[in-house]
């Protein structure tokens, strides 16, 4: 039964972690690189993220760099953030490529808020998922007479505390990340 619990709260942490990188990609004011690091571009006939074919870098707060190590692939890279739905114009010097983050509307952080709360909600969805499975697994072990009533009560109990720790934490991020985004 420990190694079923350690496992959950592996799985749990590994929501966790997700919804970390899931709100790395919502606009905020600032520049970030997370905004554009996955976009997806044709490097030599294969689709790559774009961190794996060039440099990106945040000179200030309302800029990001993105110097490709082949410069042939400026054109390619251009495109791939024109087809993006981020909003953002690239603008391409001949050497590297940089992209102006305008400060976010009023309208526009209300919608990133409601992204947020989204990424939010999935993650306790999958965190509930996770604590479903590990019940599951419980009562056939119970069934299987290999623990007693009071070990599957014990595990219950455990995988719950387990459970509204990590949806308490999710709460605490996507509070945290709302802020970030209502700020100027």
């Amino acid at each position: 039964m420990d190694n079923l619990l350690k496992d959950s709260e592996r799985k749990m942490k590994a929501t966790i972690d997700h919804l970390h990188q899931e709100f790395g990609k919502v606009r905020t004011g600032r520049a970030s690189v997370a905004l554009v690091e996955d976009i997806k571009v044709e490097f030599y006939g294969n689709p790559t993220p774009l961190s794996q074919t060039a440099t990106l870098s945040t000179p200030d707060s309302r800029t990001i760099a993105i110097a490709p190590w082949d410069p042939t692939m400026l054109p390619v890279i251009e495109k791939a953030i024109t087809a993006s739905d981020l909003g953002l114009n690239p603008s391409n010097d001949g050497k590297m490529i940089r992209l102006n983050i305008p400060p976010l509307t009023t309208e526009r952080r209300q919608q990133m808020t409601k992204i947020v709360r989204k990424y939010a909600e999935e993650a306790k969805i999958s965190i509930r998922n996770i604590r479903r499975d590990f019940n599951d697994k419980i009562k056939a072990m119970e069934k299987e007479s290999t623990i007693s009533k009071d070990d599957e009560k014990r595990g219950h109990d455990q995988i719950q505390k387990m459970t509204d720790k990590y949806v308490e934490e999710v709460d605490k991020v996507a509070e945290s990340k709302e802020k970030d985004v209502m700020e100027d």
